[in-house]
């Protein structure tokens, strides 16, 4: 079959999600998800998000935490942009219905992660991801113009190579018209034609042995963009999480909040014995 859309979005998660209710005040919006729309990773996510809230914090601070996490290869503008303006992207998360923990005097619950020097981690109880994720949904769906379609797996980005046009990676502008995607209803594969097309299809974490990626994980954008000669960058920054529960059987690893060493936690070796210290002044508060 074929659809037309003024916005085609792949992938349901928080970033998809968040487009989706933007756009939708300009056009309708299509939403394609290759499994059930709440499995993304953003669900997945426990500790928190963090913004600058309430002094002492500042954006300077923010801004400076982040390099040095960065190990200094940070892009200082993108940086910039994404904590100036991620105090105002938390309010609209809360506008759209999520709820973050607040204390006795009615203020946001801050807590402390690995790589913050200050309370700047606002969260739900240890599943922040999940209610960010319910919110988000739950916006989505009510909304006129957006239309959610599950067990949709997008196989490859339209360009100007099915008009006939040869495209390399050297081509000036590789233009997108839409996706083909499966329909994993009835294994047809159907035609979605966009003015716009938005990748949202998450990481690719699957690719290593132990991840705490969930298994939908796969790359599945990069590869479309690959594929469509588009052009890939920074592909070696790949975030692990840097605690979770070793089991050889189990895939993927069950991951264990950064907040419990904000917390107080300490890092140990299998005998007992701390050794952050020989890594970074912070000890197990490092990044």
């Amino acid at each position: 079959m074929r659809f037309e859309v003024d916005f085609l979005v792949l992938g349901s998660g928080i970033a998809g999600l968040s487009y989706a209710l933007k756009v939708a005040e300009h056009g309708k919006v299509c939403i394609l998800t290759k499994k059930g729309t709440s499995d993304s990773s953003t669900k997945y996510a426990q500790g928190g998000i963090a913004a600058v809230m309430y002094s002492p914090d500042s954006y300077d601070k923010h801004i400076q935490d982040t390099i040095i996490a960065g190990a200094g290869v940070c892009d200082e503008k993108a940086v910039r942009i994404t904590i100036t303006e991620g105090t105002e992207r938390v309010k609209e998360l809360i506008g759209w219905g999520t709820n973050f923990d607040k204390n006795a005097l009615g203020t946001f619950d801050l807590a402390r992660e690995g790589g913050h020097s200050e309370y700047r981690i606002l969260h739900h109880q240890d599943k922040t991801g999940y209610e960010i994720e319910r919110a988000l949904i739950e916006s989505a769906k009510q909304h006129p113009n957006i239309t959610i379609k599950e067990n949709q797996y997008a196989v490859d980005l339209i360009t100007q190579h099915h008009l006939g046009e040869t495209v390399n990676r050297h081509h000036p502008s590789v233009e997108c018209y839409g996706a083909y995607v499966l329909n994993q209803t009835d294994n047809s594969i159907d035609t979605y034609l966009a003015k716009k097309t938005l990748l949202a299809t998450g990481g690719n974490g699957n690719v290593y042995s132990t991840t705490t990626n969930p298994v939908i994980a796969t790359g599945d954008g990069q590869a479309m963009v690959h594929r469509a000669k588009g052009r890939l960058s920074n592909m070696e920054f790949v975030q692990f999480h840097p605690t979770s529960l070793y089991n050889p059987a189990e895939k993927p690893s069950f991951l264990i909040t950064e907040a419990i060493r904000g917390a107080g936690g300490i890092l140990k070796t299998i005998d007992g014995e701390t050794f952050m210290e020989k890594y970074d002044k912070r000890k197990s508060l490092a990044p």
